[in-house]
C-alpha cells in the first residue's frame, strides 16, 4: 500500500513538474513574441508592412532603402497612390497603426494629423523641389508657352489646396479654373511678357500623383486661356521622362529632384532641358498619423 501511495505521489509531482515547465515554456514564448509584456510590438501590429505606392516611384525605392540602412524586418508593399490613401483613412478611422510612404505637398497632410517619421541615416535625402522640364528646342519652336513655363511657380498651400478639393470630389478642371480665378495676381506672373496664340498644340505629361494632377491641370488650364491647344497625358514615372527626351511631349511640371527622380535626370540629363523648380519645399519619408507613438525609423527595429 505504501509503495503504491508513493508511485501516485510520483506521478502528481511529476506531472505538476511537467505541466509548470510548459507553462514556463508558453510564457517565454509569448515573451519573445510580445516584447515581454503580453501585447503585441508595433511591428507586428503593421504585419511587418509598409504601406506604398507603385513600385516605380522614387519614394517606394527610398522605402525599401530605408528598410536595409536601418535593418527593418519590413515589406514595403507597393499598391497605387489612391490604394494607399484608402488604406491611410481606414486606419485613421479605426485609430489603427499604420505607416505609409507620403510626399509633401499632398492633401493628406491638409485631412490628417500626419507626421514624417526622422530619418537620421539620411535614406530619403532632403528637401526636394519640383522642376518643370521642356524637350530640347521648345524655346524656339514655342517661345510663348516655354515663357509662361519658364515663369510659372506656386507654393505648397496653392497646390494642397487645389488637391484637397478635388479629394473632396470636386471635378479637377473645375477646381483649376477656380484656383486660377481666385489667383489672378500669381497668374499674370506666369504669363507676364508672353502673347496669346491661335491653337498651337502643346503635349503635356504627368505621373498620376495627386499633387502632380493639380499643377498640370492648373498651368494647363492657363495655356489653354493664353490660346493654345492643350493636350494631358497621364503616364508613370519613366515614360513620362523619356517621352520629353523623345519630344513626344513638349514639357513637364512634375520633375521631383534631386532625390526621387534623380535616375530619369541621369539618363536623361542631355536630352531634355531643366528649367528650374516651380516648387520648393517638397519632400519624401515615412509618414504615421500622430496617435502612433513612434518619432523615428529607428523605432520600427524595436
Amino acid at each position: 500500500m505504501i509503495k503504491n501511495k508513493w508511485k501516485k505521489l510520483g506521478v502528481v509531482v511529476c506531472a505538476t513538474l511537467a505541466l509548470t515547465a510548459v507553462g514556463c515554456d508558453s510564457d517565454n514564448g509569448e515573451s519573445a513574441a510580445t516584447n515581454g509584456n503580453g501585447e503585441k510590438t508595433l511591428a507586428q501590429k503593421l504585419d511587418y508592412k509598409i504601406t506604398g505606392i507603385d513600385a516605380g516611384a522614387g519614394v517606394v525605392q527610398a522605402a525599401e532603402k530605408a528598410v536595409k540602412d536601418y535593418g527593418l524586418d519590413f515589406k514595403v508593399q507597393t499598391s497605387s497612390g489612391a490604394a494607399m490613401t484608402q488604406a491611410l483613412g481606414d486606419a485613421i478611422e479605426n485609430k489603427e497603426p499604420i505607416i505609409i510612404t507620403a510626399w509633401t505637398p499632398h492633401w493628406k497632410f491638409a485631412k490628417y494629423d500626419l507626421k514624417y517619421l526622422k530619418d537620421p541615416k539620411n535614406s530619403f535625402g532632403g528637401e526636394e523641389k519640383i522642376h518643370t522640364i521642356a524637350r530640347l528646342k521648345l524655346k524656339e519652336d514655342m517661345p510663348n508657352a516655354y515663357k509662361i513655363l519658364d515663369q510659372f511657380h506656386w507654393t505648397a498651400e496653392d497646390m494642397e489646396s487645389v488637391m484637397l478639393k478635388v479629394n473632396e470630389g470636386a471635378n479637377v478642371e473645375e477646381v483649376a479654373a477656380q484656383w486660377i480665378k481666385d489667383n489672378q495676381d500669381k497668374v499674370k506672373e506666369w504669363t507676364k511678357g508672353a502673347e496669346k496664340v491661335n491653337g498651337e498644340k502643346i503635349k503635356l505629361a504627368y505621373v498620376a500623383w495627386d499633387s502632380e494632377i493639380a499643377s498640370t491641370n492648373v498651368i494647363g488650364k492657363v495655356l489653354k486661356d493664353m490660346g493654345y491647344d492643350v493636350t494631358l497625358t497621364q503616364v508613370e514615372a519613366g515614360p513620362m521622362w523619356a517621352a520629353i527626351a523623345s519630344g513626344d511631349a513638349d514639357a513637364i511640371v512634375a520633375a521631383w529632384l534631386p532625390g526621387t527622380h534623380e535616375k530619369y535626370m541621369a539618363d536623361y540629363k542631355d536630352q531634355v532641358e531643366d528649367l528650374g523648380p516651380n516648387l520648393e519645399g517638397a519632400k519624401i519619408g515615412l509618414a504615421v498619423p500622430s496617435y502612433v507613438e513612434i518619432d523615428s525609423i529607428e523605432d520600427l527595429a524595436k
